[in-house]
């Protein structure tokens, strides 16, 4: 790690450049670095307005990364996503179309609005990362991550996604409004007639993959990992840690990925820092974004106000971390 710095020093870059574009949002550029680094894929909430579309667009100049973006409609194909086979005549062959999912940063617009067969397309390559056409597999570039947005605000015509595809999703990050003086800030920026919307690269995929490497050599203690551990499994037996209260508001809790997916990003957190080792810090602060849409909350819980959130706050608070 201590030889690396230069190379860590890259994410700060990478940082700073998308600030020159998008006002505020740290939280969600940290996040999207943590994911592109661990090899994850992001779900991003929020309402239109706040940036999402741009984050990405300005992240994948920064990497000078091939960039798609999909508008999902509910008249989507799953071969308008991966792609087709179309058939010449004059050759008697079949020639390979591919589709927009063959990108370094695939940018899924309002997931939610395509219909189930077009989401399974996806998910599929998310998992497999790899795409089969005809009797063909084609794999996806490397580093290759989804970020999928969806719209809180407006479910008439939309396809919510089940709870066994949105747990591929290493993070859901819930982008909300700016406050004023970054809303000011942003009024100044791009209320106007050619606003600044492009940088120069600072780093390449190469770096990224490179610093990938180095995820493993981030120390995390036994005494961490349990931690990790206790926390995923108050989400499922609530009772065991002392908060017999929230066994009504839990219909399901967290999966053995989120457990995985806690200990990955608690080491991307600590990368992105700059530190050599895990603190009980970096997985409260990834612990949200990691599990927050693998808990599936009951109808109780919806009408006494409390979401997956809420009872992650209390779970947080309860749970210690050297037992």
């Amino acid at each position: 790690m201590k030889g690396n710095g230069e190379l860590c020093a890259k994410l700060d870059d990478i940082r700073g450049c998308v600030a020159g574009v998008v006002v505020g949002q740290q939280d969600l550029v940290d996040k999207l670095l943590i994911a592109l680094i661990c090899n994850g894929h992001v779900l991003i909430e929020g309402v239109p307005g706040v940036a999402k579309t741009m984050m990405v667009n300005t992240l994948s100049q920064a990497l000078n990364a091939q960039c798609s973006r999909i508008q999902f409609t509910p008249d989507l194909l799953p071969g308008d996503l991966v792609g087709t086979q179309i058939y010449r005549a004059e050759s008697g062959e079949f020639e390979t179309r591919k589709g927009p999912i063959f990108a370094n940063l695939v940018l899924a617009d309002e997931i939610n609005r395509a219909p189930a067969k077009v989401q399974s397309a996806l998910l599929e390559a998310m998992q497999e990362r790899q795409v089969t056409l005809g009797r063909v597999s084609h794999k996806l570039p490397e580093p290759f991550m989804v970020l999928a947005t969806q719209n809180p605000i407006e479910q008439e015509g939309t396809y919510a996604l089940p709870e066994a595809q949105i747990d591929r999703f290493m993070f859901k990050v819930i982008v909300t409004y700016p406050d004023m003086d970054e809303e000011q800030r942003i009024m100044q920026r791009m209320a106007r007639s050619a606003p600044v919307t492009t940088v120069e690269p600072v780093a390449t995929l190469d770096d990224i993959i490179v610093i990938r490497a180095l995820l493993d050599e981030v120390y995390m203690d036994v005494k961490i990992e349990r931690y990790i551990l206790r926390l995923v499994a108050a989400t499922r037996q609530p009772a065991d840690y002392n908060m017999p209260d929230l066994t009504p508001y839990i219909r399901f809790g967290a999966s053995p990925r989120a457990s995985i997916f806690l200990a990955l990003a608690a080491r991307g957190r600590a990368l992105l820092r700059g530190a050599e080792f895990v603190t009980p810090d970096d997985v409260k602060a990834v612990l949200h974004d990691v599990v927050r849409h693998r808990i599936a909350i009951t109808y109780r819980a919806e009408s006494d106000g409390m979401n997956s959130s809420s009872i992650l706050d209390r779970i947080v608070a309860t749970v210690a971390v050297d037992e």
